[in-house]
């Protein structure tokens, strides 16, 4: 079997190594002139090595650690060399609270410092409110059993849980308003409480205590995320190198320009239009953002088209900087920092890669390195500044977090306009009309950020959910064809 995979992002880059090891031929096409969409490498100050997208994943989802191990990064997979955030909130860098599902508290005491004395106040009348129902909600094709993160967080708890801790924590995974965000689709943990408790408070601590005693049956528990020694950007160049050995064809530059129905009968299923030629193929992985997929199959699938345009997109940027060490005075210890946007400040996180990241300390002992990230979804003005008006937007709120005043001896500027795909209400009602549209072509599937995860392992997984699924109806054309 032939499959064709466009897209050379980490999902189509999946979708390519378990076609492969399932004994598929596999075309892959990438517009661009790299592999590895959001992961990606580069250095500053001309002698440190660091990851200028994604710089981390998720070890107790088992995808990405399980595909990193298969082409050879086993060895260099490494933990944080130190855990636990900060919030930069009411002028201070405080330590984040403990004991929280995505900022909801299961002790609000712990929140002291960061929520207000009324805040706290109102946190207590959750046990007294009639129940929240999650219904109602629309994702532009009617009615959906679904409800925004922010919306029910503030009806149970407040506001001021949702804008002191939700929405950065929210912000800093989707670059999104936790009061458009769907809890279904980013926080399932949540919606489920929702789902099943009247009191979201006492939902959150029968959740964590399920959670402690599943930990205490599973025996001691690994690092809750990892990053990889050089950068998670090497991730997608090792995956490509594989599937090279294996026998792909992976074809850097080569945008595909539309996705069509074989001519019938026996023969190949599927025809993938390139500028210089018409691809025959058995089956199609298409593994780019909404707007090219929809494009992709505007002609074929009409229907998941449609949909596939009405999913929005945040653009951000990552300012890379590096500083003379002993010029950076006492900066906060820990990984780094996060910043609800109700504090009216430029940058909503920061990352002190030089602490977090033993590879990137031991490069250049004399240097510290740190990034901050900027645009929330609807937020542009800021993105608008050249790169250096980013970097002095990012100097001037350091400053006022940690008191930093050293001028960096380099930075990097990293734009990622629509780079991280919105789910609103109902976001998981649209993706299952797209999937149903797209699947019901036997063959044909997508992949990608846009549907079920933004994080590298769900990315990964749902390239191999593709990969699988086109397999499966590759087959059963297959055999159709063979009985007739």
């Amino acid at each position: 079997m032939h499959a064709t995979v466009i897209g050379g992002g980490i999902s189509g880059l999946s979708a390519a190594h378990h076609l492969l090891e399932s004994g598929a031929r596999v075309t892959l096409l990438e517009a661009g002139r790299r592999l590895g969409g959001k992961l990606h490498t580069g250095s500053v100050a001309g002698a440190v090595t660091v990851d200028l997208g994604a710089e981390s994943m998720l070890a107790r989802r088992p995808e990405a650690v399980e595909l990193a191990r298969a082409v050879g990064l086993g060895d260099a997979l490494q933990p944080p060399a130190v855990a636990g955030g900060a919030l930069w909130t009411r002028g201070s860098v405080r330590p984040m609270p403990k004991g929280h599902v995505m900022g909801v508290p299961g002790d609000p005491s712990a929140l002291a410092g960061v929520i207000s004395p009324e805040g706290l106040a109102r946190i207590s009348e959750d046990g007294r409110l009639p129940r929240t129902e999650i219904g109602g909600g629309t994702d532009g094709a009617g009615g959906t059993d679904d409800v925004a993160v922010g919306a029910y967080v503030a009806e149970r708890l407040g506001r001021e849980v949702v804008d002191r801790l939700v929405e950065p924590l929210l912000g800093g995974v989707y670059a999104g308003d936790a009061y458009r965000i769907s809890m279904r689709a980013a926080v399932p943990q949540l919606y489920e409480v929702a789902r099943t408790e009247r009191s979201l408070l006492a939902g959150v601590r029968a959740l964590q205590e399920r959670t402690a005693a599943a930990q205490r049956d599973a025996g001691p528990q690994g690092p809750v995320f990892l990053g990889i020694d050089g950068g998670i950007g090497r991730l997608p160049g090792a995956v490509a190198a594989w599937c090279t050995a294996a026998g792909a064809d992976i074809r850097l530059g080569t945008p595909a320009r539309g996705v069509l129905r074989g001519t019938g009968g026996p023969g190949p299923a599927w025809r993938v239009v390139t500028d210089d030629e018409v691809l025959e193929t058995d089956a199609v992985v298409v593994a780019v953002p909404a707007g090219p997929a929809a494009r992709l199959l505007a002609g074929q699938v009409p229907a998941a088209s449609a949909e596939l345009d009405r999913i929005e997109y945040a653009s951000m940027a990552l300012v890379t900087l590096a500083f003379r060490r002993d010029e950076t005075g006492r900066l906060p210890d820990g990984s780094g920092f996060l910043v609800p946007p109700v504090d009216g400040r430029s940058i909503k996180a920061s990352t002190f890669s030089t602490h977090k990241w033993a590879w990137v300390a031991a490069q250049d002992p004399s240097l510290f390195v740190l990034r901050t990230s900027l645009g929330r979804h609807g937020e542009t003005e800021a993105l608008r500044r050249d790169d250096a008006g980013l970097v002095e937007l990012s100097l001037r709120d350091l400053e006022a977090a940690t008191g930093l005043t050293a001028r960096p001896v380099d930075a990097v500027v990293t734009r990622w306009d629509g780079g991280l795909p919105q789910y609103p209400v109902g976001h998981l009602d649209r993706v299952a009309r797209i999937r149903d549209a797209v699947e019901a072509e036997p063959g044909l599937a997508v992949a990608g950020a846009a549907y079920q995860g933004v994080g590298v392992p769900a990315c990964v997984a749902d390239g191999r959910r593709a990969a699988e699924r086109v397999l499966t109806g590759a087959s059963l054309a297959q055999a159709g064809d063979r009985s007739e």
